[in-house]
């Protein structure tokens, strides 16, 4: 019978060093560049605690303890206590809504200079649950009750966070959609996720009135071909037809002032519930999908405009507008990519050489120690530099991948694949806004962004799977 202490050397002996070895290099990268990003002539240094960078080597010893602990700890424990510690940190983030705001936000709880925001420890036990449900027995995507639930699991703590607001961190959680996909879910879900973000765009640049009658206009052009193929449908579909046409005629000869949006969803309703009747009753399914494909275009768009209008902060409006040309502002919003651009610019091919970086050393670029961290490797370190960087963070993900792939558990497999859908949506976002090409949201690149909370959310979300993988062998859940 195998002891305690011959398990966990057992386990130290299986885990997979490869991975092991580039999370400890891209910890100690991002340290570096954190001390480059914020060195000045007071600096006495880099294990100076009173700077960034040796507070991070405080955050790093305590990650590796945590790693470690990760790695002692039985691994049916985090399959077993999934839904307790989903349900706690659900609570967190319930509780961290009504802290003291910073910069807009209350996503933190503050004790002295030690401030954990429960947001980053959401993916995990989200990432948990959703493993830990989606390896049950019998748990299909194709079967809507399963589908609803999956929903709720990653919806709770989304919406939890967009009370803080931190629509960033939110939007991470569209990492899932990955996972799910892989998992076996239709390929005409995925197809609705890529038609709502492209009307979610669209709606931002053109307005929603008008994504409305270019998307009415396209439904009721199919409405047309679909009511002539199908037999002794037309002559139901005419009358229809002027219903829709019937509120339009009255608001606009009467000069009432009525949202556009209940004008079309009153005309809507007129148009396809006695096609919906007509075609229940024929059993024919079109009228229906083409009505709740618009019924639902229709909701969504208004929907966008009044989250855009209503609920996102200003300046969150004003990222977006920039992100999509629809605004400029060079001196606020744009200030940051602008200058984190000149900086990873000016790093030429080879870069200017470690701790030689202008732009960093005299402060140009906001955040540079946190969101924008990436630009103090493209300046000091050049196109080459990027290039590596970007090379271990792929390396990284395609490990991850195929870990997870090697998997015989199905909740280690779900886990490993969350854990690098996760990991590649905040390393393609976070490098997208320092060259302009994704909104500045506020995301930490994995291992180089200043702060303990990431640093440690990351360590433990790695590690777990790390422990899982070395298992592997010995879980049968």
């Amino acid at each position: 019978m195998q002891t305690k202490q011959s398990t966990i050397i057992g386990t130290f002996q299986r885990i997979d060093a490869l991975t092991v070895f580039l999370y400890a290099l891209l910890v100690f990268m991002g340290w570096f560049n954190i001390y480059a990003a914020v060195l000045n002539e007071n600096s006495t240094g880099i294990f100076d605690v009173s700077y960034k960078y040796g507070k991070q080597l405080i955050w790093m010893i305590a990650a590796f303890v945590l790693a470690v602990s990760i790695l002692i700890i039985d691994s049916k424990f985090y399959s077993f206590f999934a839904y307790p510690v989903y349900i706690f940190i659900l609570l967190l983030l319930l509780l961290v809504i009504f802290m003291p705001q910073t910069k807009g936000q209350s996503s933190w709880f503050a004790l002295g200079d030690l401030k954990m925001q429960p947001a980053e420890f959401a993916k995990i036990t989200t990432a948990l649950v959703l493993a830990k449900y989606m390896s049950g027995y019998n748990v299909k995507l194709t079967q809507w009750h399963n589908v609803i639930r999956i929903i709720g699991i990653i919806a709770l703590p989304i919406l939890l966070i967009l009370l803080q607001p931190d629509v960033g961190t939110a939007l991470i959680f569209g990492a899932f959609l990955l996972v799910l996909y892989r998992e076996g879910m239709p390929g005409w879900m995925l197809a609705l996720v890529v038609y709502s973000i492209l009307l979610f765009v669209f709606s931002f640049i053109f307005g929603s009135f008008q994504v409305v009658l270019v998307v009415g206009a396209v439904l009721l052009l199919v409405s047309i071909f679909l009511a002539y193929y199908q037999k002794n449908s037309f002559r139901i579909f005419i009358p229809a037809l002027l219903s829709f046409a019937l509120p339009w005629l009255i608001v606009y000869w009467f000069s009432l002032e009525i949202s556009e949006y209940l004008v079309f969803l009153v005309g809507f309703i007129l148009l396809f519930v006695p096609l919906i009747m007509y075609s229940y009753r024929k059993k024919i399914m079109s009228f229906l999908i083409v009505f709740l494909v618009g019924f639902g275009s229709v909701s969504f768009s208004y929907g966008v405009d009044h989250i855009f209008h209503s609920i996102l902060e200003a300046h969150h409006r004003t990222r977006i507008n920039v992100l999509f040309g629809l605004e400029s502002d060079p001196q606020g919003v744009e200030f940051n990519v602008i200058q984190s651009k000149i900086a990873i610019g000016s790093g030429g091919f080879t870069g200017k050489g470690y701790l030689q970086g202008t732009q960093t050393k005299h402060d140009f670029v906001p955040e540079q120690s946190t969101d924008f961290i990436f630009c103090t490797v493209g300046e000091e370190w050049g196109f080459l530099g990027v290039l590596v960087v970007i090379a271990i963070f792929l390396f990284l993900l395609l490990r991850l991948i195929f870990l997870a792939e090697r998997q015989r558990s199905t909740f280690s497999r779900i886990y490993g694949y969350s854990v690098a859908s996760i990991f590649f949506l905040h390393i393609m976002v976070n490098i997208g806004m320092t060259v302009g090409l994704m909104p500045v949201i506020g995301i930490p690149l994995p291992f180089f962004s200043y702060g303990g909370s990431s640093l440690w959310a990351f360590t433990i979300l790695l590690f777990i799977f790390i422990k899982l993988d070395s298992d592997r062998d010995l879980l049968i859940f």
